[in-house]
């Protein structure tokens, strides 16, 4: 019995074997009568894969590395100094935590703030200086028909303006822009979690937007990023640098009266003690004041210690050099590309489209 099931297996599996490629070869013949179709579209297809390679304009890709190193906090003498000054009630600074470390630079990077203040920057070609936003727009093409529109007429970007000033049109512009070159264009990467080496890699038809973009990112990035960094230590720096000059005054004013008190009872009778009051008023001030700087002195010099502490050190390790790298679709492989695809589409469409009217009949 066994025997007899493992035998009508086999044979329903031949069978179903011979009607596969009995289909297979009803298929082959069929499309073989629509050769001519599938070869025409092919060479269409083929034609507009290399009229678009032939007429795409190159894209330079600009890329720059860096480093970010920050001194650990703990251990060491200037930790000590900084925990006893703490404990007197003496703020110094501290770390600004981990709000713009590791991914969080990276998302920094691509912010709107750091993207349009790159895009206010300046760049000079051929002798004209302009903005990075005026210059994009002029390279692609996008004022064209401007001057014919009431409201976008004059639109412009003057270098690092004021962007509280800027009108609607110029807002909707710039975000724009923006807004584009973070989707498509810009790329901020890091290889490793582990490893404090960014890379800023930035893709343009146009070679000096691409290599003035990337380099002014970084250095808007870098500048912002320490300028938060230290943010509170460098606060405490310049109330220290007040009180300290505040106080360095007081002190020479009260040398200059000591000065002035003792001309004033050269020669005098021993017997007249009141006239040497202000002298001694003028005396215990310098010692006072000379107490209060001295301390201040102390911590000031700690203070900017702490500030060189939480000053995050950026290095560039590699620029963006001409001639950028150039990346374009050759013509043959598009040509292949197209003609190969339009050629599989045709198929797929004949073979649907066959099957359907069968259902339908």
């Amino acid at each position: 019995m066994a025997e007899q099931n493992t035998t009508e297996q086999f044979d329903n599996d031949e069978i179903s074997l011979k009607e596969l490629i009995l289909k297979i070869k009803e298929w082959y013949q069929f499309l073989l009568t629509k050769w001519k179709l599938i070869v025409l579209t092919s060479i269409i297809g083929g034609l507009i894969g290399f009229t678009y390679a032939y007429f795409q304009k190159p894209t330079y890709k600009a890329t720059l590395t860096f480093a970010m190193e920050e001194e650990k906090s703990g251990g060491g003498g200037l930790s000590g100094a900084l925990g006893l000054a703490s404990s007197l009630g003496i703020d110094l600074g501290s770390s600004a935590g981990g709000a713009f470390a590791g991914s969080n630079l990276i998302e920094l990077m691509k912010s709107r703030k750091l993207v349009e203040k790159t895009l206010l920057s300046p760049i000079t070609v051929n002798g004209k200086t302009q903005s990075l936003a005026d210059y994009y727009l002029e390279f692609n093409e996008v004022k064209k028909g401007w001057d014919e529109k009431p409201l976008l007429k004059g639109v412009n970007f003057p270098i690092d303006a004021d962007r509280e000033k800027f009108t609607l049109q110029q807002d909707s512009i710039l975000k724009n822009i923006s807004t584009g070159l973070v989707k498509t264009d810009v790329v901020v990467s890091q290889k490793d979690k582990k490893i404090s080496i960014l890379s800023i890699e930035v893709n343009s038809t146009n070679e000096e937007f691409a290599k003035a973009f990337c380099e002014t990112l970084a250095f808007e990035t870098s500048e912002y990023y320490v300028e938060i960094k230290s943010k509170k230590a460098r606060m405490n720096v310049e109330i220290l640098q007040k009180q300290t000059d505040s106080i360095r005054a007081e002190l020479n004013s009260a040398i200059t009266g000591v000065a002035t008190a003792a001309d004033n009872v050269f020669n005098l009778n021993m017997a007249m003690n009141v006239k040497r009051t202000p002298g001694a008023r003028r005396q215990v001030d310098v010692q006072a004041n000379t107490a209060m700087l001295t301390s201040l002195v102390t911590n000031l010099e700690m203070s900017k210690m702490a500030l060189r502490k939480e000053t995050p050190l950026i290095q560039i390790i590699d620029r963006p050099i001409f001639p950028l790298e150039k990346e374009k679709v050759g013509k043959l492989k598009s040509l292949v590309l197209g003609g190969f695809l339009a050629g599989f589409l045709t198929v797929l469409y004949l073979v649907f489209t066959t099957l359907y009217k069968k259902m339908i009949a």
